[in-house]
């Protein structure tokens, strides 16, 4: 058996004004031997409460357990059921709800001074046009079918209380709300489930196709689509808005650029909640994302890197004359050569440092070290997959030349076999991605008459089509694709 199911406690409580959907009453679920075979269910729990070790509660669990998908999820029932914890995740919605609260104030009419607001959240969606992001973004944070929001107001708005809804709570209004949603929902979410009956597995790949500079073209995410099929791991791309639908899949790939205080972290940090394999990792995030603590690391842990010093704000005097000009000044979570800046003389340095502290209380301050092109190692779980060298863009000293205008420049390339790569310049950058984990890096490298010495690890390193493909092909896509098949296969076999 596969396909959706709408769970209910009473067949009584799916009322004739409500959609044409397959509904079952809970105790057939969770007793019937259909559904405890049954493989590629959807589960929709309407039970009448998600109280911890209700029938509700049973309904969602024991639908973990047969790997059914199913919302609520266990986890979800807890978050709402606790302040404390939903007031944490709340969090992050601050600046939505401010600005969705007051354009509603604007249009309430006589409402305008009210110090409380209650909103209905039906599947990620509500009655009130200028509410619906904010109604979204609820309902991607906590997914639950049915969410009665109580918010109040003080000197900011803030949510006082979430609870979940029930179906015999909703009136003639409340079930034709809830009646479209679901309808929106269900199309949206449970699309084409026979094509993907045959694949062991699901991977999401997080993307942004709007980026101008993303992990991964467009022709390499084809071809992760492409090759999972030929693997039996059913491949789909998925983007920011897709947070909601996170727990149907397997393993989460993100291929978007990552930052820590960015909704790619929070996808991470949700994959590894709900027990998915995910690549990046969190911590991989974390410590890549942040060069103060990469540094720190790296020099902890003797990796050679050029000389470094971690600035406080009054720290850059004697730092022209200690390291000599020009001087490299980074911000912590640049990435693709962005936040990085050369001052070549003293007025440049105390220009650009006056300016960096506005953004961070703590700067990179790097020796300079020229050299025509920066060696890439890719690294996954701690073997090296490709080499590349990325060559300075024409008449700049970095890889990736940006303008003021936002449009950049990018230097030449040369891919080369793992094997025809300096064997030094392979062992450093293994060792310098050892300290951060077993997921997927790039490490940035320069080689000089001196030695070999460590730039960054990059946690989501560039994957394009026709570059770090070049040698390897379709190959570099199996190796990446095998190695979530073989953590899948490892949890699994846990789990059994």
């Amino acid at each position: 058996m596969s396909g959706q199911i709408v769970v209910v406690e009473n067949r009584a409580d799916w009322s004739a004004d409500l959609p044409d959907c397959t509904v079952v009453e809970v105790n057939d679920y969770l007793g019937s031997e259909d559904y405890i075979k049954a493989r590629s269910l959807q589960v929709i729990n309407l039970c009448r409460g998600y109280r911890y070790l209700s029938t509700g509660y049973y309904c969602s669990l024991l639908a973990e357990a047969r790997r059914h998908r199913v919302i609520p999820s266990v986890k979800t029932m807890l978050d709402i059921s606790s302040k404390a914890m939903y007031s944490l995740d709340a969090g992050d919605l601050d600046e939505v709800i401010q600005r969705s609260l007051k354009r509603h104030r604007r249009d309430a009419g006589s409402d305008a001074d009210a110090s409380e607001f209650t909103l209905d959240v039906f599947f990620g969606h509500c009655r009130y046009g200028e509410l619906e992001h904010l109604a979204r973004q609820i309902f991607e944070t906590f997914p639950c079918p049915l969410l009665r929001v109580r918010l109040e107001h003080a000197e900011r708005w803030h949510i006082e209380s979430i609870r979940p809804l029930t179906l015999k709570k909703l009136d003639a209004q409340g079930r034709a709300d809830f009646a479209q949603a679901l309808e929106r929902y269900r199309k949206r979410r449970w699309r084409a489930p026979r094509a993907r009956q045959s694949l062991a597995y699901d991977l999401a790949i997080l993307h942004n196709p709007n980026d101008p500079l993303p992990p991964s073209d467009k022709r390499a995410l084809e071809n992760f689509v492409r090759i999972g099929k030929q693997l039996g791991v059913g491949v789909e791309l998925i983007r920011k808005k897709d947070y909601a639908r996170l727990a149907e899949y397997d393993a989460l790939f993100i291929r978007d650029t990552t930052q820590i205080a960015h909704y790619t972290y929070r996808f991470a940090k949700k994959a590894e909640s709900e027990g998915m394999v995910v690549i990046d990792d969190p911590a991989s995030i974390l410590r890549c994302t942040n060069k103060v603590y990469l540094a720190e690391l790296l020099r902890a842990n003797r990796v050679p890197t050029p000389r470094t010093a971690i600035l406080c704000k009054g720290d850059i005097e004697g730092l022209a004359e200690s390291f000599g000009l020009p001087i490299v000044l980074k911000v912590p979570d640049g990435s693709f050569s962005r936040g990085v800046f050369k001052a070549d003389s003293a007025d440049e340095l105390e220009h650009i440092t006056h300016r960096l502290f506005k953004e961070s209380e703590l700067i990179l301050a790097q020796e300079f070290m020229y050299t025509e092109f920066d060696w890439r190692i890719g690294i996954l779980n701690r073997k090296a997959v490709f080499a590349c060298q990325y060559y300075m863009s024409k008449r700049h000293w970095q890889i990736v030349q940006h303008s003021a205008s936002g449009r950049f420049v990018e230097g030449a390339f040369k891919t080369l076999a793992i094997e025809q790569a300096p064997a030094e310049v392979v062992r450093v950058a293994l060792a310098a991605a050892d300290l951060v984990g077993d997921g997927l890096y790039g490490v940035d490298l320069k080689q000089t008459d001196r030695g070999v010495y460590v730039i960054e690890v990059n946690d989501n390193p560039n994957l394009d089509a026709g570059v770090e493909d070049a040698v390897l092909k379709d190959e570099l896509y199996r190796i990446v694709l095998r190695e979530f098949i073989a953590r899948l296969e490892r949890r699994r076999a846990r789990e059994d």
